[in-house]
C-alpha cells in the first residue's frame, strides 16, 4: 500500500470505526470483545485489497457479515451466555427517563444474546441495516424464503424472551435515543 493509501486507510478506520463496531457488537450477540475481534479482523482483510476497493464501508460491512456467517456454521460453537446486569437505579426523574432507555437496551441485549447467531445475524440485517429481504439472501448465500421463515421465527422468540419490549409502542421505539435496537417491531 502506498503513502496516500495508507492515508485513506486510516482516515476510514478513524471516521468509521465506531458505526462499524455497533454494527459488529449486534453481530456478536452484544459481546463488545468479541465484536472488537470481528472488526479487527474484517479491516485487516480490507486493508491488504484496499487499492483495489471501490466502495470501502460496503466492504467491510460485507467482510463482517460473512466472518459471522463462518462462525456460526462452524461445528463447534461457544455455549457461553453473555447477559448484562441492570444497573442500580440513582432516583430522581431524569434519572427515570434516561434508565428507562438504558433499560430497553439491556432487555434487548440480553434477548438478541440468546437467539442463535443465525437469528441474530438476520435481524440485525434486515431492522438495524435495513437491508431488503432479498440482500440479506444474498449476503447469507440463502434464499429470500429462508430469510423470511427466520426472521418470522426470530422475532417469535424475541418476543418469547422479552415480553416486556410488547409494552412498547411505535411511538415509544422511534422516541428512543439509540438507534441501536430500536428498529426491532415487537407486536403484542
Amino acid at each position: 500500500m502506498d503513502a496516500q493509501g495508507h492515508e485513506r486507510f486510516r482516515e476510514f478506520v478513524e471516521n468509521r470505526s465506531s458505526a462499524l463496531l455497533k454494527t459488529a457488537v449486534l453481530l456478536s450477540g452484544g459481546d463488545r470483545h468479541a465484536a472488537e475481534d470481528l472488526l479487527q479482523s474484517a479491516l485487516i482483510k480490507a486493508a491488504g485489497r484496499w487499492q483495489r476497493i471501490d466502495e470501502p464501508e460496503a466492504y467491510v460491512r460485507q467482510i463482517l457479515y460473512r466472518q459471522q456467517v463462518s462462525r456460526w456454521r462452524l461445528k463447534w460453537r461457544r455455549r457461553e451466555l453473555t447477559v448484562a446486569e441492570p444497573p442500580e437505579g440513582t432516583g430522581g426523574t431524569a434519572a427515570v427517563d434516561a434508565s428507562s432507555a438504558v433499560d430497553l437496551r439491556i432487555v434487548m441485549r440480553g434477548a438478541l444474546a440468546r437467539l442463535t447467531a443465525r437469528q441474530r445475524t438476520v435481524l440485525v440485517l434486515r431492522y438495524f441495516e435495513d437491508l431488503p429481504e432479498a440482500d440479506v439472501a444474498r449476503i447469507l448465500g440463502c434464499s429470500v424464503g429462508t430469510v423470511r421463515s427466520t426472521t418470522h421465527r426470530s422475532l417469535a422468540r424475541l418476543r418469547a424472551l422479552a415480553p416486556e419490549l410488547a409494552a412498547l409502542g411505535p411511538a415509544d421505539a422511534e422516541q428512543s435515543p439509540s438507534r441501536d435496537f430500536s428498529p426491532v417491531e415487537v407486536r403484542p
